[in-house]
């Protein structure tokens, strides 16, 4: 083994909270707390008698009164994003297989609905579930199944891309040798190519996982009770904008490193930094 390939592994090992970067972003959300504070304490004057606006001014106890809503509503979110997630590495799997098929009458159907879902924005998409599918089958789904769905299918279509580079990673010699051994499709595809293609995948599986919560509060178009509901209904019914959205940035982090931190954790637990 390197010193470089000792030296990385001894890295990408250490705890977060010994990693610069950690530190890195503890330190910008202080700054911008700490600015937010001080902008609180300060009237705007731009020259005029103007009364000072209360919704400039921070309020740690209007915060923590906030505090049981917003984990509500991140709950919900979180929710429907693995859910969602569940929904998408599973129609993904399915997906890519379905473009590699020899058969073109499977092939092309399945190329052109993943370009056209990947073409579309997800909002687009959630509309036509909650409102489109409705009006044209008469089948409703409620807010969260929608949401679900559509997260589920716009982000198996990316998924599907992942498989197919770890499929396809997979040297040429590993399905002769399943051919040669006389292993049935589903031995070859279940005990051979898988557990081979999928720590390639596995990190940007990851990534679309941490990008479909970020997604996930265009739900609110569509009445998802989520984060961003949570923050439009505050700012709607208190005029306060400032503390209900930085409590759900807050949030978003909460779940976002945790998640990106487990995901680095299960990369190196199924050998995907190899030596």
């Amino acid at each position: 083994m390197s010193a470089t390939t000792a030296e990385a592994e001894m890295v990408d090992h250490r705890s977060p909270w010994r990693r610069p970067a950690t530190w890195i972003a503890i330190g910008v959300a202080l700054v911008v707390l700490v600015g937010l504070y001080l902008l609180g304490t300060r009237d705007v004057d731009f020259g005029t008698e103007v009364a000072p606006d209360p919704a400039l001014k921070w309020d740690w106890a209007f915060v923590v009164s906030l505090l049981p809503d917003m984990l509500n509503a991140l709950s919900i979110t979180a929710f429907c994003t693995v859910y969602g997630f569940v929904v998408a590495v599973i129609l993904g799997f399915f997906l890519a297989v379905g473009r590699r098929a020899n058969a073109a009458w499977i092939r092309w159907p399945v190329t052109g609905f993943i370009e056209f879902i990947r073409s579309t924005p997800l909002l687009v998409q959630l509309f036509f579930l909650f409102f489109g599918l409705s009006a044209a089958t008469g089948f409703n789904f409620s807010s969260n199944q929608a949401l679900i769905l559509g997260l589920g299918v716009h982000y198996a279509t990316y998924c599907s891309e992942a498989y197919r580079a770890g499929i396809n990673s997979v040297p040429d010699g590993q399905w002769e040798a399943a051919t040669a051994m006389n292993l049935r499709p589903a031995t070859t595809w279940w005990r051979v190519i898988i557990p081979q293609a999928i720590p390639n995948a596995l990190p940007a599986l990851g990534n679309y996982l941490v990008a479909g919560f970020k997604d996930a509060p265009l739900g609110f178009a569509i009445n998802v009770t989520g984060l961003m509901f949570f923050a439009t209904t505050i700012r709607a019914r208190e005029f306060r904008p400032i503390e209900p959205f930085l409590l759900i940035g807050v949030g978003f982090l909460i779940v976002s490193l945790p998640a990106a931190w487990l995901i680095r954790r299960l990369e190196r637990r199924i050998s995907y930094e190899r030596i």
